[in-house]
């Protein structure tokens, strides 16, 4: 009796002064690390703001790599929603949700020195209101390095059990925050160093079109001249072919981008139709899409590997045959196709064509940060040229083209955050971007970094997609 009743006793000490030592834990936790990045702080910010990106470098998935990621609510910003199911207890089930982010998205500029996002947490991990805050810093002496602090906070409240989880705060959570900086930091390098802050992206639907096309190149030597002399001829070659085929041109050309070379770059120049059906050979044709099958490992064109192959190929451009791409062949340099479909992101620049350039790679790095996924092998990005330049007698430009420069883009939303705001792009007359005979041309050998972006989506109206 004597040995149970001191077990009692000492039972009853052990668990007095489990109470206290819980009472005096402190009833909150934090953890926070801390990562600079070479990165603006406009694309970290981005990466951060929505939830697309991070099954690329959550711990998550190293942890089990058959978790599966479910996205809901808003596409980005705060109300965005990330929830994850696992059968591996040490991932479990678990949600994350954008609850805000300051400054807004669109007063962020070279100027920004500092911005915060906070993301709630719902999951297994003991205790109440948990969440994770990201603040950036901008740093460096030009500001092209940001600074992220990632933190962990949770209420343990007078639950004395869950105080003692405090001890254990630099295990999972901690974890989850050096795992998610070290990978962010790879998903992030990845990511060109382009700044995007002026544009304004918006999601357009496209739909399928007919158009003829002639492959074309220029040396890279002749300037825009030369580009302007390719498109001109290219442009000649498919109206005659119209002409000849019954059909009518519907809208102003197209560039499709093949291959950015050294001294040469390499495109496609199309023109779009009224008329899916063609006669060809004696033939009717229903025009189909291109495939991308006969690319090579480069994304270019695969050659005919012997003189043998070349002839064989030089025979199959018959009137009425396929191309490599499955083009019909009109003749030996136009092909007709049907183009776009689906799911574009689209700016506007207003300039000479050299800023057509810099404006797509500001595509491409906003599709990334954003979680947007294209393949510029498989859908070539594109450009139309909306509105032609306007010379005056003496060569001058008083008006400068209007280009509107799209990327297809897949597990896209229906709307850019810029969409979904409302924003538009600055007025020519504004001073912004060049627009009349008061403000000197670009040189043809810069590349102005685009200061205007994309109109409202039925601006494209007149090119039938």
């Amino acid at each position: 009796m004597m040995r149970v009743l001191e077990f009692l006793v000492a039972l009853v000490i052990v668990i007095v002064l489990g109470v206290v030592a819980a009472v005096v834990m402190p009833g909150s936790g934090h953890v926070d690390r801390s990562l600079v990045v070479g990165k603006d702080i406009r694309q970290v910010y981005d990466v951060l703001n929505n939830f697309r990106r991070l099954p690329d470098y959550s711990v998550l998935r190293s942890y089990d790599p058959h978790v599966e990621f479910k996205f809901s609510g808003q596409a980005y910003g705060a109300g965005s929603e990330l929830s994850w199911n696992s059968t591996d207890p040490k991932v479990g089930n678990g949600e994350l949700t954008i609850a805000s982010a300051t400054p807004d998205f669109d007063k962020i500029d070279s100027n920004t020195k500092k911005a915060s996002i906070v993301w709630n947490l719902d999951n297994d991990w003991r205790g109440m209101d948990k969440h994770f805050t990201l603040d950036l810093e901008r740093q460096g002496s030009r500001g092209q390095l940001t600074n992220i602090l990632w933190s962990y906070d949770v209420d343990y409240g007078w639950n004395l059990v869950n105080r003692f989880a405090n001890l254990y705060i630099h295990g999972d959570p901690d974890a989850f925050i050096q795992f998610g900086l070290n990978n962010l930091q790879n998903v992030l390098a990845a990511i060109p160093n382009v700044d995007y802050s002026q544009l304004i992206p918006y999601v357009q639907q496209t739909q399928p079109t007919p158009v003829l096309l002639v492959p074309t190149s220029f040396a890279l030597k002749d300037g825009l001249d030369g580009l302007d002399d390719a498109t001109n001829k290219a442009v000649a070659l498919i109206q005659a072919s119209a002409k000849k085929l019954g059909v009518n041109v519907t809208g102003p050309r197209i560039i499709f981008t093949t291959n950015y070379g050294d001294q040469t770059d390499t495109f496609d120049v199309a023109l779009p139709i009224d008329s899916s059906t063609l006669t060809v050979a004696g033939q009717s044709v229903q025009l189909t899409a291109p495939t991308p099958a006969a690319l090579d490992a480069s994304g270019a064109p695969a050659e005919a590997s012997s003189a043998t192959d070349a002839a064989s190929a030089a025979a199959a451009l018959a009137p009425g045959s396929r191309d490599r791409f499955a083009r019909l062949v009109v003749d030996s340099n136009v092909r007709a196709t049907l183009a776009f479909g689906g799911a574009a992101l689209k700016g506007v620049w207003n300039g000479t064509y050299v800023g057509v350039r810099p404006t797509r790679e500001m595509l491409k790095a906003y599709s990334q940060t954003h979680g947007y996924k294209f393949d510029d092998v498989v859908n070539r990005s594109y450009d139309i040229l909306v509105t032609p330049e306007v010379k005056d007698a003496g060569g001058n430009i008083t008006t400068y083209s209007k280009f509107e420069i799209y990327l297809p883009v897949t597990d896209a939303p229906a709307k850019t955050p810029e969409q979904e705001a409302g924003l538009q792009p600055p007025a020519p007359d504004t001073g912004s971007t060049p627009a009349s005979a008061s403000t000197a041309p670009a040189a043809a050998g810069t590349a102005p970094a685009p200061a205007s972006t994309a109109a409202a989506p039925a601006a494209a109206a007149s090119v039938s997609h």
